[in-house]
């Protein structure tokens, strides 16, 4: 802790931990070699024939199950030997802000209890995820306790893939005994309770945020260690919400400064319907948007990622944690399904959590009845035939349609000024967020956000044109990004400020205003390099070949009004002129070609309510009947994924288009093609197989089944459908 006269400096910096905007050290673990599953789910389960998904991963929850289960726990072992034994890769996934760590809590393990090191509210509540499975505070003893009691074992059995899901500390907690003893051995003094002032909320974020940064730190080095003394390369991953969904629900999580690690060697974006449903402002109207939400969760991932090459696993998942009714699972997987493909340079996906929950679970019929069902067979096809497309999705070269090079800057504070609120400032729902990045994704402009952590990154900016930022909702870590920013300015970067600067957090007690600096606010700070005087006003400012634009307005105007939006919109549209000489193209829709595949997301809330029309031999992958069409429309608030067979290449060759199973031992000679078709039992198979000719016999199991019904000559496939058996169905086409 340093002093400076009577004034306490708190600023400890994040480079101790990892650098915000830092790049990570090369290390001998960023040369090994990367994995290469392409999907992979996680499962509590025991191999079972219901749940037999077939992707090529299966992610083994937690050496003692996982704390949601009801039913009986197989021992861990026989879980592996059961995945394995079915032709699965065997990778490990448990909690490491909660898990079955019981024999912790209640003193089995060292011989003390320590249910004080729970998530604790100002009332004194512990957060539990689970009967006697807290939230916890990651002390060291318990970082020791999972090193020995789930890292080793796991190792041990040969296993060379670790995924430490949600690392979270909830906003709202702070207020337990553990979490005290780490404030003093952080910052040096006592505990100060959040509650009572911004300066105490700050801190006490940015400790929760280092202590699971910390403690993956530590059980990643542990892991890479113990398996590299057992000849295993063991690849370490995180999957974790996205840092909107994060901020939204007041939750705090290192995200993006992980990347700095050399022991991280990915994530798992978890996005889906249930994160993506959260409703947010726009026109004035506070509402669930679980498409544009999704993209943007996405989108937050992704650019995590981008700059530095780890891995991205994209999540979707076809129900959610929320009790609701089968057609509103359909219709939300969809728009989320869709959000995640038009991410062309991601092409790894967990294909569903929780087979399990999904194939066996009782949910409601529809949403004005309480009778309960598993999955409808239709939705079941219909699941299968996405997923398993999903095997076969490529990384693109094509852009998504729509004005390139509009971004938004995030940061990993956005989650620090999210609870308690002071001083009457509010941002509801994640308003000055979403204020920035709505108005553009609802007029199909491809809007991207940029971490403020990447910027050390050349390529954190280089496909940006026009950069929109403010800090209304999260303030700058490290001066090294105000730097960066100007330098990108001075290069012909044309930057809009969106603020008001008038939130309680200016004042904390941070960079810009400690050993020697005084800055009334951050952005005085960044304006003063480019020459723009401190508390500058509304107006545009020259900096070398760029260009900044002030508005004094928080972002949270342009959305919790009706039609507030369109001075930012102006302001985009002038700075993209300067930048590039062309108009913002304006539109209703978003359109990707991805190979085959064809995806279409038209928007509602706009100008615009015409439909979205796609011309070829379109095979509709959102529906389990496969049907095959010439042209389609997709109307606003629809989304559409299409397999065009005329974008397929060497149509001489037999291959099973689009399908609600997994193909193995495909075999093709000059008059015959022949495979084995498995997927979960108790589920129907709708497949559309291409073929050379007109096939005269197909035989499926043996058995004769040709219908002349079932052939497409104008796009040379014929439909299959049969029952699905995990033990694999063998068909046959002779023509």
């Amino acid at each position: 802790m340093k002093r400076s006269g009577n004034k306490i400096i708190y600023w400890k910096s994040f480079c101790a931990f990892g650098g915000m905007t830092l790049l990570a050290a090369p290390s001998a673990y960023s040369q090994q070699k990367p994995d290469q599953v392409k999907t992979t789910f996680q499962s509590s389960a025991e191999w079972r024939p219901t749940i037999d998904n077939r992707a090529d991963a299966v992610m083994i929850y937690g050496v003692k199950g996982n704390p949601s289960d009801k039913r009986k726990k197989w021992p861990f072992s026989d879980r592996v030997k059961s995945w394995k034994d079915n032709g699965y890769t065997i990778h490990f996934m448990t909690g490491i802000a909660w898990g079955e760590y019981q024999d912790y809590f209640t003193g089995a393990w060292d011989g003390k209890m320590h249910l004080d090191e729970g998530q604790v509210t100002q009332m004194q509540d512990t957060i539990w995820h689970g009967h006697m499975v807290p939230y916890l505070v990651p002390t060291d003893n318990f970082i020791k306790y999972l090193n020995e009691e789930h890292i080793k074992p796991v190792i041990d059995a040969g296993i060379d893939a670790i995924f430490l899901e949600e690392p979270e500390f909830w906003a709202r907690a702070g207020y337990s005994e553990a979490f005290k003893r780490e404030w003093k051995k952080y910052y040096g003094f006592d505990w100060r309770p959040q509650h009572e002032s911004p300066e105490n909320t700050y801190l006490s974020n940015k400790l929760k945020y280092w202590l699971y940064y910390n403690a993956l730190d530590k059980v990643f080095t542990f892991a890479k260690e113990y398996g590299k003394s057992k000849g295993i390369d063991v690849k370490c991953y995180v999957p974790t919400h996205s840092l909107v969904n994060y901020s939204q629900w007041m939750i705090v999580s290192p995200e993006a400064s992980l990347a700095s690690l050399p022991v991280v060697d990915g994530y798992i974006a978890q996005v889906w319907t249930g994160t993506s449903r959260e409703p947010n402002w726009f026109d004035g109207k506070e509402r669930e948007r679980v498409f544009e939400t999704a993209y943007l969760e996405y989108g937050s991932m992704e650019s995590m990622t981008a700059p530095t090459g780890r891995k991205m696993f994209f999540l979707t998942d076809p129900i959610e944690d929320r009790a609701k009714d089968w057609d509103d699972y359909k219709r939300n997987y969809q728009a989320t399904f869709t959000a995640q493909l038009l991410y062309p340079n991601i092409s790894d996906y967990e294909i569903m959590p929780w087979p399990e929950r999904i194939y066996e679970g009782l949910y409601r019929v529809s949403s004005n009845s309480e009778e309960k069902a598993k999955i409808p067979k239709p939705y079941a096809t219909q699941m299968q035939i996405m997923v398993n497309s999903l095997n076969d999705m490529p990384k693109s070269d094509n852009k998504l349609s729509g004005s390139e090079g509009i971004s938004v800057l995030m940061g990993n504070s956005l989650m620090f000024q999210r609870f308690p609120t002071h001083k009457g400032y509010d941002d509801p729902q994640l308003a000055n967020f979403y204020g920035l990045t709505l108005p553009f994704v609802k007029q199909g402009i491809p809007v991207k956000t940029v971490h403020i952590e990447n910027l050390g990154y050349p390529a954190a900016l280089a496909e940006t044109k026009v950069l929109l930022m403010t800090y209304s909702n999260m303030k700058p870590l490290d001066s090294m990004a105000h730097n960066q920013l100007a330098d990108w300015v001075k290069q012909g970067g044309q930057l809009i400020y969106s603020a008001t600067d008038n939130d309680p957090f200016q004042s904390v007690q941070e960079w810009w205003n400690t050993e020697g600096k005084q800055y009334a606010t951050p952005s005085d700070h960044l304006f003063e390099i480019m020459g723009i005087g401190a508390g500058a006003v509304e107006g545009t400012y020259s900096f070398g070949k760029g260009t900044v634009q002030i508005l004094r307005h928080d972002p949270k105007e342009y959305v919790l009004s009706d039609g507030k939006h369109q001075l930012l919109v102006d302001a985009v549209h002038a700075r993209y002129q300067a930048s590039t000489g062309k108009e913002l193209t304006f539109k209703n829709h978003f359109y990707l070609q991805r190979g085959h595949y064809e995806l279409v997301a038209v928007l509602d809330e706009n100008v615009s309510t015409e439909p979205f029309e796609l011309q070829g031999k379109l095979i509709d992958l959102f529906d389990p009947n496969l049907p095959i069409y010439n042209k389609r429309k997709i109307v606003p608030g629809e989304q559409g994924y299409f397999l065009n067979v005329n974008l397929v290449k060497d149509k001489k060759k037999a291959k099973v288009l689009a399908g609600a199973s997994r193909i193995y031992d495909e075999q093709q000679d000059k008059n015959a093609f022949s495979f084995v078709a498995k997927s979960p039992i108790d589920t129907d198979n709708v497949s559309r197989v291409l073929l050379p000719k007109k096939p005269k016999s197909v035989a499926i199991d043996l058995k004769e089944s040709f219908e002349e019904k079932n052939w497409d000559e104008d796009s040379k496939t014929y439909l299959l459908r049969f029952a699905n058996n995990p033990e694999g169905i063998k068909v046959r086409f002779v023509w």
